[in-house]
C-alpha cells in the first residue's frame, strides 16, 4: 500500500527534513490535527554535538521523547547519559510490552514497532541509591562548583578558591570533606593564618561560614558524594560487543531533595569531559549525547561567572564530540547565552493557566523561527506525545517549523524490575571498581598526623586506583587534633617548602591533573 503524499504546505515542511544521510526517526507530521505518515521528521545524526532542548509542561512526554532519542543513538553505536530523576527511564535496558496503545501509535506515524531494549549501566550519587556509586574527590570538583553546591556568595567562592589554592601548592590533596574541613581549621589558626597573610587570607566569620555549610552538607548524607575511587568519566564513552552504544542512567530519586547537588555534579561530569576529551571538529555521530534533566536547577542562583563558565563549557565541548540537550519545563528555564547554542528543539505543550504561563509561551513562541502555523494555538494544545520541533539540517541550517506525533520507545516505558537491576550492576565490569569506598591517606592525616591503624591493602582495580590505602574508622576531636600533632609543628615550620606540585585548574575550577 503507497503512502500518499502530505498536501501542499506540509510537503514543503516535510521535505525539509529529507536527510539523505543517517538521521534519527522521530515521529509523522502533524497537519490539521492528523499525522502524516508518508512526512517523517527526523534528525541528522551528525548535528546531535549541536545541543539540543526539551521542553514541556509536567505530563507532555518529555521522558518518553527522551528514551525514544536515546535508544536510537544506542543503536546507531553512539553512547548516551541520561540523569532518572523521577526513576521511570530506567525501563531502557528491557523491551517494551506489546500494547493496543503502542500498536495504535505505531500504525498513525508508520513506524514499524518491535521491542528491543539497550545496553545500560546504572549509578547513583556516592552509592545513595540502586547504582554503581559515582564519587569525585574534593579536589577534582573544585572551588567553582563546591561553591554552587553550598550556596556561598562571591566572596566565600574566592576564599574556598584561595584554600584550594593552598592546598594544590602544598601538596595537600582534598580527597574527601574532612581534608577540606582540615585545611580550613588550619588556615584560621595562629599557626596557619601567616600562611595566607600576603595574598589576602581567609577572614575568621567567612571560615565559619564555609565550615558550617560542610557540616549541613555532611548532615544531608552529602559527604558520601565525595571521595574515592573517583569515577573515570571515560566510562561512560563505552559501546557493547555488538557495538551498539552503552547507555548510562544515573538514578536520582534518592536524592532528590538535594537538586543543587546533582545538578552540580552532572555539571562536573561535563566539565571533566570537557578537560579529557580531544578536539575532533565535526564527526558523521556524537561521541556521546548528554542529557541533562531538570535544567532550570543549575542555572538557579547561578553567578554571573558560573553562568559564563557554563555558556563557554557548551559553546567548545562540540568540538570534543559531545552534544548536550538541556531538558526543563520553559526555554525561559535556560540563560539565552545557552539556548542560542542550541540548534535542536523539541518542545511539547506548554500550559497557560496564568498571567505568568500566558508570559512564558509568548516568549517560547518568539524563539522559534517563523513558520505557517499560528504557535501560541498549536503550544496550548499539543496532546501528550507530541511536539513542535525544528533541527539544524545537514549543513547547519534550521529546518522549517514541524508539528509532530512522536514515534513510540522500543524499550520499555517505565521503570525496570528492580530484581533485573541489581543483578545487572552486580554483574557489572565496572562494579569492582567502583562499589567499595577507600579512604587513603590524604590531608586530613597528613595536619592531623594520625598514625595509619591498619595495614594497607591493595586498591580495586580499575582506572583510578593505584595503591590507596584504608582510613581507619574511630576519629576524635578535629582540632584538638591538628592543634597539637607533632606533624602539624613539623608542617607549620617548613611550610614554605613546595611539598607537591599546584594542580592546574579548568575554567570551573575542577583539576585538570591526569587521574588516568
Amino acid at each position: 500500500m503507497t503512502t500518499p503524499s502530505p498536501p501542499g504546505a506540509a510537503r514543503a515542511i516535510a521535505e525539509g527534513y529529507a536527510f539523505a544521510g543517517p538521521a534519527l526517526e522521530l515521529g509523522a507530521l502533524l497537519w490539521e490535527d492528523r499525522p502524516l505518515p508518508g512526512a517523517p521528521v527526523r534528525v541528522p545524526l551528525a548535528v546531535l554535538n549541536r545541543h539540543g532542548l526539551v521542553a514541556g509542561a509536567t505530563g507532555t512526554g518529555k521522558t518518553k521523547t527522551l528514551q525514544l532519542v536515546a535508544e536510537q543513538l544506542s543503536a546507531q553505536g553512539v553512547p548516551v547519559f541520561l540523569a532518572d530523576v523521577k526513576g521511570d527511564v530506567s525501563g531502557i535496558c528491557a523491551p517494551g510490552l506489546p500494547g493496543d496503545r503502542v500498536a495504535r501509535r505505531a500504525a498513525e506515524v508508520g513506524q514499524d514497532w518491535s521491542p528491543a531494549g539497550c545496553p545500560a549501566e546504572f549509578y547513583a550519587l556516592g552509592g545513595m541509591g540502586r547504582g554503581i556509586p559515582l564519587r569525585a574527590t574534593v579536589t577534582s570538583f573544585g572551588p567553582v562548583l563546591l561553591s554552587k553546591v553550598l550556596g556561598l556568595n562571591t566572596t566565600q567562592e574566592q576564599s574556598l578558591g584561595l584554600i584550594f589554592h593552598y592546598a594544590d601548592t602544598k601538596g595537600l590533596e582534598l580527597l574527601d570533606l574532612k581534608d577540606l574541613r582540615a585545611v580550613v581549621t588550619f588556615l584560621t589558626s595562629d599557626e596557619g593564618k601567616p600562611e595566607l597573610k600576603g595574598i589576602g587570607g581567609v577572614p575568621p566569620a567567612t571560615a565559619g561560614v564555609i565550615l558550617r555549610s560542610l557540616t549541613a552538607f555532611e548532615a544531608q548524607g552529602a559527604g558520601a558524594f565525595f571521595g574515592e575511587p573517583e569515577f573515570d568519566t571515560a566510562e561512560l564513552l563505552r559501546s557493547d560487543g555488538d557495538g551498539r552504544g552503552v547507555v548510562s542512567v544515573l538514578e536520582l530519586p534518592a536524592v532528590q531533595d538535594r537538586p543543587q547537588l546533582f545538578s552540580t555534579f552532572l555539571m562536573w561530569l561535563l566539565a571533566d569531559l570537557f578537560e579529557e576529551l580531544p578536539e575532533v571538529g565535526d564527526l558523521d555521530r556524537p561521541k556521546l549525547v548528554f542529557f541533562f534533566d531538570e535544567a532550570h536547577l543549575l542555572f538557579t542562583g547561578a553567578s554571573k561567572a558560573f553562568l559564563e563558565a557554563i555558556t563557554q563549557t557548551v559553546r567548545l565541548i562540540r568540538s570534543k564530540g559531545v552534544g548536550i540537550f538541556f531538558v526543563t519545563q520553559t526555554p525561559k528555564d535556560v540563560p539565552s547565552e545557552v539556548l542560542g547554542q542550541l540548534g535542536n528543539r523539541v518542545q511539547h505543550a506548554l500550559r497557560a493557566f496564568t498571567p505568568e504561563d500566558a508570559k512564558a509561551l509568548k516568549a517560547t513562541v518568539r524563539t522559534f523561527p517563523t513558520s505557517p502555523y499560528d504557535l501560541e494555538e498549536l503550544l496550548t494544545g499539543l496532546g501528550t506525545g507530541e511536539a513542535v520541533v525544528t533541527v539544524l539540517d545537514e549543513d547547519g541550517a534550521p529546518t522549517p517549523v514541524a508539528a509532530v506525533r512522536l514515534r513510540a520507545p522500543r524499550s520499555l516505558m517505565g521503570p525496570a524490575d528492580p530484581a533485573a537491576m541489581d543483578a545487572a550492576i552486580g554483574n557489572s565490569p565496572l562494579y569492582g571498581r567502583y562499589a567499595q569506598a577507600v579512604d587513603r591517606e590524604s590531608a586530613y592525616e597528613r595536619l592531623a598526623g594520625r598514625p595509619e591503624a591498619a595495614p594497607a591493602r591493595p586498591y580495586p582495580p580499575g582506572p583510578a586506583g593505584r595503591g590507596r590505602r584504608e582510613r581507619p574508622q574511630e576519629e576524635t576531636g578535629m582540632v584538638e587534633q591538628v592543634m597539637g600533632s607533632g606533624v602539624f609543628q613539623s608542617l607549620a615550620r617548613s611550610i614554605g617548602t613546595q611539598i607537591g606540585r599546584e594542580i592546574t585548574r579548568s575554567l570551573f575550577g575542577t583539576s585538570k591533573r591526569r587521574r588516568r
